[in-house]
């Protein structure tokens, strides 16, 4: 038995050996390859374009960067599941893509296939969301910070002073980074004080038209509240749409707090006009950092293995014009 345990051990450690060489030899292949003016290849992985304006404008900005004339070789999959993006994510190792750019629709369940791609040679690179998976298995992550963004624009209600906050919670895809920092946030707030209390909270998956179904059953309840926490701009704007058609006053000074997150252009509207009273940044724009990051594996660098991106939280009662057209998405 001893000796069949050591030959079996021996035989996993030259398929363990052999997975490496083939790894080295095809990345050793690439680099010849683009040394001779072949473009890279890039798979990229995202979220539903028509998820949300921060994600429309994301998707373009990557659009814009990986292209043929910037050296690119790009394809794109798009999908708000999980199961879905890793078996695209298997299609692009099995595709021999040089690098695999991944915005995870959850934070979970990732391990198995990035394995496959460092065993194939393929470099992983995140963008606009983490996941819980080992360090090892990616080149480098350009990110939000999504527990910054709840922990600012919860700090941003509490300093409102509020006798008491009856929210109704309106929540992105569960299992996503956005939604996991945006809600706790919220979640650990309510849990500390005994003003705080959530009316209701349920996911409307970053989408307006669920957002005011979720509203108008808690009017229709007779249930009082008096702010609106949506977890996205279109998801506010779709609260809104139910406070509007039972004319409840919103804004600076009105009988409902709303807040959003994501900055679009037309939301950070609402605000100076006073209709909206917060909204929380999240930079869309990541491409240039990935593409720097490219470069500087390409040319045998180590690149920064985390990129926070910088964002702030907008109040109506201080927004200005230059705000919205610096920040505006």
């Amino acid at each position: 038995m001893a000796s069949v345990f050591a030959f079996s051990l021996a035989g996993c450690k030259k398929s363990e050996d052999k997975k490496e060489t083939q790894a080295e030899s095809k990345t050793e292949s690439k680099a010849e390859e683009q040394k001779s003016g072949e473009l890279i290849k890039v798979g990229i992985i995202n979220n539903d374009p028509n998820e949300s304006g921060y994600r429309t404008a994301n998707d373009a900005d990557l659009k814009k960067m990986f292209t043929k004339e910037n050296g690119y070789d790009a394809s794109f999959s798009y999908s708000l599941k999980n199961d879905e993006q890793i078996q695209y994510a298997k299609t692009f190792i099995q595709n021999e893509v040089d690098y695999l750019l991944l915005s995870a629709a959850d934070t979970a369940g990732w391990d198995s296939v990035l394995q496959d791609a460092k065993a194939a040679g393929v470099k992983v690179i995140l963008f606009d969301r983490t996941i819980d998976a080992d360090p090892s298995l990616y080149e480098a992550s350009i990110v939000s910070d999504m527990n910054k963004e709840g922990d600012t624009a919860v700090n941003w209600l509490a300093g409102q002073n509020l006798p008491e906050y009856n929210v109704i919670h309106i929540q992105g895809v569960m299992g996503s980074a956005a939604q996991q920092g945006r809600s706790g946030a919220l979640d650990k707030k309510v849990a500390a004080e005994a003003n705080w209390k959530i009316v209701k909270q349920q996911t409307a998956e970053w989408n307006a038209e669920k957002a005011q179904q979720i509203v108008q059953s808690v009017i229709d309840s007779g249930e009082k509240f008096n702010v609106i926490y949506a977890e996205n701009d279109d998801m506010a704007k779709g609260a809104v749409a139910a406070l509007d058609a039972a004319g409840i006053s919103h804004g600076v000074g009105k009988d409902v707090v709303v807040m959003g997150f994501d900055c679009n252009k037309w939301a950070l509207e609402e605000l100076l006009k006073q209709n909206w009273n917060y909204d929380g940044q999240c930079n869309p724009f990541q491409a240039s950092y990935i593409d720097a990051i490219i470069k500087d594996l390409e040319a045998g660098k180590t690149p920064e293995k985390t990129i926070i991106m910088e964002e702030k939280g907008f109040d109506a009662a201080t927004i200005k014009q230059e705000d919205v057209d610096n920040y505006g998405i």
